[in-house]
């Protein structure tokens, strides 16, 4: 028998070496390289026990594999599965596609076995494997009973709580279903691999196996993965490069909303992303945000600003808040949640060498309200009319909103989907909307009822705010 051999790889991040390393050359964490054992026929053992169980399903539909010619490849689209949810179709690139496999990870107790048995509660067209190896079945019973109170939707869904792969895959060939779902990955293990179950070693046959069974059956595999905040449980980041989508569901805990984060997909743009509202009876979506994050009335208040910032293809406005105050000890702090620390320190430098407000002594903490992380440069306006208005302590008036990369130079330079903003500024009611004078080519700004206000520069933008 040919030895085994010893690899380690990066819980964070997957990446792959002969020795151990302290830091992580791909993504800078340390100690984060964990011992693996390959054995020398390990692949070829699942790949073996994956095709002998599924013989039947591979022969049916593909028969033999050959080479085929680039030009003799059929390109339409395949018609995708309609999960019944507006915002996961948006984040899927408009629903499931047959064959693919889905990974959705998250933290513990984010709310990832709530969606997906929610979807799948909702799709009673559709059989359903349900496999979970966290959960009893009463378990998962008394969850669609608090989500689905009808009770509609459960003759589709078929429930099986096991944790062995070659069980698994024997079911599968008797249930005939058309989605499996397997919650979660971490706790699922095949006898051909000779480590617990939730090492890298385990969680990656497992899921080679389904993507084999997933690619030759043309059955869509939706895998639920967890992490933590430090990434150093296995699970999704060893798995990117395997599924064909990896969707985040994230959020913070004390917060209502939750949002579903396209990271990569094959099938679609990555720049999706859907909003829900966490409930007593489960989650609800999200439509119309903007209603929802601009709730609170804030007149008086100073600190306050109001960005139009877009996420994927879908506007809404966001509430950027500021506070700076005296710095209390030697160095200043800066904080930011929700937005990219380093570019809050470029901004701040903006302002004290551009516009002339020294803040190098003053604490400053910047929070988007709504627990919401926003990547948008278009947010740089906000932040800076934000800041400033904390720090001279004069309240923006309301009905005044903007949107505005920012430069070093203190130019504002123009933004992407600027008549999507303004249409939603002027739905919620907005009178005044700042943005870069670029923008306005090609824009007919008398088929907007909210008045536009065009600057070049942040001073301008700071003058038409204060005066």
């Amino acid at each position: 028998m040919a030895k085994d051999k010893i690899a380690y790889v990066c819980s964070n991040c997957g990446q792959e070496s002969t020795k151990w390393i302290g830091k992580c050359p791909n993504c800078g964490q340390w100690n984060t390289f964990k011992e693996i054992r390959i054995a020398s026929d390990t692949g070829s053992m699942a790949a073996k026990s994956a095709a002998q169980t599924l013989n039947a399903h591979r022969n049916a539909l593909n028969g033999s594999a050959a080479p085929i010619h680039l030009k003799d490849i059929s390109a339409k689209d395949e018609p995708r599965m309609d999960m019944h949810d507006a915002e996961l179709n948006r984040v899927l690139g408009g629903g499931l596609v047959p064959g693919s496999i889905i990974l959705l990870g998250g933290e513990p107790g984010i709310g990832k076995s709530t969606i997906t048995l929610q979807t799948i509660l909702n799709m009673p067209d559709v059989k359903v494997l349900y496999v979970s190896g966290e959960e009893s079945t009463h378990q998962i019973k008394m969850r669609a009973e608090r989500i689905n109170n009808a009770k509609e939707g459960m003759e589709n869904i078929v429930v099986l709580c096991e944790t062995s792969l070659e069980n698994i895959f024997a079911q599968i060939k008797d249930v005939h279903p058309q989605l499996v779902v397997i919650d979660s990955i971490q706790t699922i293990a095949t006898e051909d691999v000779d480590s617990s179950p939730g090492s890298i070693t385990q969680v990656r046959e497992c899921a080679a196996a389904l993507l084999r069974f997933a690619k030759s059956s043309g059955i869509p595999v939706i895998l639920i993965g967890h992490i933590n905040k430090e990434g150093t449980l296995a699970g999704p980041k060893v798995l990117e490069h395997i599924v064909d989508t990896v969707i985040q569901f994230e959020g913070d805990q004390h917060y209502m909303y939750r949002i579903l984060r396209s990271i990569k997909n094959r099938f679609g743009s990555t720049s999706e992303l859907g909003i829900y509202e966490m409930m007593q009876n489960g989650l609800r979506q999200v439509s119309n945000p903007s209603e929802l994050l601009l709730a609170e009335e804030h007149e008086g208040l100073s600190g306050v600003a109001i960005s139009s910032a877009i996420e994927g293809v879908r506007p809404f406005l966001l509430e950027t808040q500021a506070l700076v105050s005296s710095a209390a000890y030697g160095t200043p702090q800066r904080s930011a949640t929700g937005f990219d620390q380093r570019r809050l320190n470029m901004l701040l430098a903006v302002l004290e060498k551009r516009v002339g407000f020294k803040l190098m002594q003053k604490d400053v903490f910047l929070n988007i309200a709504g627990g919401l992380r926003v990547t948008d440069m278009a947010m740089d306006l906000s932040v800076i009319a934000a800041v400033l208005s904390s720090n001279v302590d004069t309240a923006i008036e309301t009905g005044w909103c903007m949107c505005g990369e920012v430069g070093l130079s203190g130019e504002v330079r123009p933004v992407s989907r600027i008549e999507q903003r303004i249409a939603e500024a002027e739905k919620l009611g907005f009178q005044h909307i700042i943005l870069p004078t670029y923008n306005l080519k090609g824009v007919n700004p008398h088929k907007f009822k909210i008045e536009l206000h065009p600057v070049k520069k942040v001073e301008e933008a700071l003058r038409d705010l204060f005066g």
